[in-house]
């Protein structure tokens, strides 16, 4: 046997005659067309190539950098489950799928590049990685011929048009569970959306666990019984309607949307939509009358009563427990139609209001308003509400005679306006004013109306932008949030037939530069998105059989 040493050069020859005949072994596989490929959202620049990678069992996956960590893990499940094969993960930087770090791309961008060597997805944070990863899921192709899991040969550049891109679920009215949230949430995810918007108190019902005042779950969050089919029919359900999140169950629920680069927004209605909450803490009201949660959907008579510090402490104390569930920056405190009669008609509020030189009620509630965002901004956060904050009067279908004028306090600068009715003229000079914007006009984002309301084609048409704003006030509007109201949608595949496949087309409206969506294009990607849905018993509208 010959122990003589190799030298350097032998070593180095041999390694290269492996290197050679590794790559001369890469298997070329078929190409595909642009037409077989099918992403949503739509990325902002694609470039196919010939050829295509096969997905084999016991290939890597590699990272170096720990922003890549959780993704690849959760890649290498979601593959391993997706093609049936055994994807593994390692941290040596080495692999047929390499997450690679890359300081010059943005918050959310990402490159994925797919060649028949290798995979790799390069971005500069979690959510970057997190978003390469989703498409690289979509480009999986089952290839009959060769029965092999094939991806095309691709280079993708891709960053989202918009960094707010919201669904909201409103549990306030029906109770849905941990459960359907996860659905929701995962659907969100493949379609790279990142805001959770949880609507968890109203008249209807109180959904969160407060600690320190235990009945609003113990009461708020209990109902007699539920009106049904539609506004005023006069009818009900028959039947008590309940539940609600506990802490544990809400923090599981964040850590879950997080996975998923999910930020979840708690909505804690206030002054008015307040009656779930009055009708635990008589206290609460500005009437001082004890009223059972509402059976009515709608707007209710009394508000939270503003001049009460009792009050104004009630609120600070739930925010301080919402603090510590939700680590989002924003908290939205809701805000809209609120109804002024009981304040017009309320002696003490009035007495207050004179003592204090406050004009108009609208000026007490964007003055209460105020008072509450320097709250949460000394707790480092943001709060955001519906556009009526603002003091202007975009109500004119209310029972009550509106005879309040709009106010004339001003708003602070720090507020996130959600605006969603009204002339878009008032989205527009609010973000010429320096208000960020997110732009949820009833009229093209609310999933509660039916398809001949918003159909499809509408829905993926919505521009966030008002027209004409100018360029330099673009940045102000922060994106868009679509709306799942619940009065009319008791059941879990109630609210799924609404929202799903609009959610698709807000999502693409959300990421996707104007220049680069098609309508057609879309439709196909979806077809292709609702063979998913099918898997998944996602009850979706069947709007494209029609």
């Amino acid at each position: 046997m010959n122990n003589q040493p190799y030298s350097v050069k032998t070593v180095f020859l041999a390694c290269a005659t492996l290197l050679t005949l590794t790559t001369a072994c890469v298997r070329e596989h078929r190409s595909f067309t642009a037409d077989e490929i099918n992403l949503l959202p739509q990325p902002n620049e694609v470039q196919l190539s010939e050829n295509s990678f096969a997905l084999e069992d016991g290939m890597t996956i590699a990272f170096l950098n720990d922003k890549a960590q959780k993704v690849a893990h959760k890649l290498s499940d979601d593959l391993s489950s997706l093609t049936s094969t055994k994807i593994y993960v390692s941290d040596s930087g080495n692999g047929n799928i390499v997450f690679d770090l890359d300081p010059n791309l943005g918050k959310e961008a990402y490159t994925l590049e797919v060649s028949p060597k290798g995979i790799t997805i390069s971005a500069n944070t979690s959510a970057g990685f997190f978003y390469g990863s989703e498409t690289l899921k979509q480009l999986v192709v089952k290839d009959a011929q060769e029965s092999l899991r094939l991806i095309p040969s691709i280079t993708i550049k891709d960053s989202p048009r918009f960094g707010w891109r919201a669904y909201m679920l409103d549990e306030a009215r029906y109770f849905h569970g941990t459960d359907f949230v996860k659905k929701i949430l995962d659907q969100m995810a493949s379609l790279k959306m990142n805001v959770f918007h949880w609507h968890l108190t109203d008249d209807a019902g109180w959904r969160v666990e407060i600690k320190k005042y235990p009945k609003l779950t113990e009461v708020g969050a209990f109902r007699s019984d539920s009106e049904i089919e539609t506004w005023g029919s006069g009818k009900l359900s028959g039947e008590a309607h309940g539940g609600f999140y506990t802490q544990e169950q809400i923090m599981e629920l964040v850590a879950y949307a997080a996975e998923r680069h999910i930020t979840i927004v708690p909505e804690f209605e206030i002054p008015g939509h307040s009656s779930a909450a009055i009708a635990s803490y008589t206290w609460l009201g500005t009437a001082g009358e004890d009223i059972d949660v509402p059976v009515k959907f709608g707007r209710h008579y009394d508000n939270y009563d503003v001049t009460n510090p009792k009050v104004e402490q009630f609120v600070k104390d739930v925010l301080l427990e919402l603090f510590e569930l939700f680590p989002s920056e924003v908290i939205h405190i809701g805000g809209d139609e609120v109804g002024y009669e009981v304040w017009n008609k309320s002696k003490h509020v009035q007495d207050y209001m004179e003592a204090n030189g406050i004009t108009t009620v609208a000026d007490l509630q964007i003055g209460f308003t105020n008072k509450i965002s320097r709250f949460i901004e000394q707790h480092n956060r943001r709060m955001m509400g519906w556009n009526e904050i603002m003091g202007k009067n975009i109500h004119d279908d209310f029972e009550e005679k509106k005879d309040d004028k709009d106010a004339e306090t001003e708003l602070a600068k720090n507020i996130v306006v959600h605006f969603w009715k009204g002339d878009l003229e008032l989205a527009t000079s609010a973000a010429q004013e320096g208000y960020g914007i997110v732009n949820s006009l009833h009229s093209n984002t609310y999933l509660d109306y039916d398809y001949k309301s918003i159909p499809l084609e509408k829905a993926y048409g919505f521009d966030p932008i008002p027209k004409g704003l100018e360029p330099q006030y673009h940045k102000n509007i922060y994106g868009l949030g679509c709306q799942m109201w619940c009065e009319w949608t008791p059941t879990n595949k109630d609210v799924e037939q609404q929202t799903f496949p609009r959610i698709a087309a807000y999502a693409e409206v959300g990421w996707t530069n104007t220049e680069n969506k098609d309508f057609n294009n879309f439709l196909k990607a979806l077809q292709v998105k609702q063979q998913e849905w099918d898997i998944l018993g996602i009850n979706y509208a069947k709007i494209l059989e029609e």
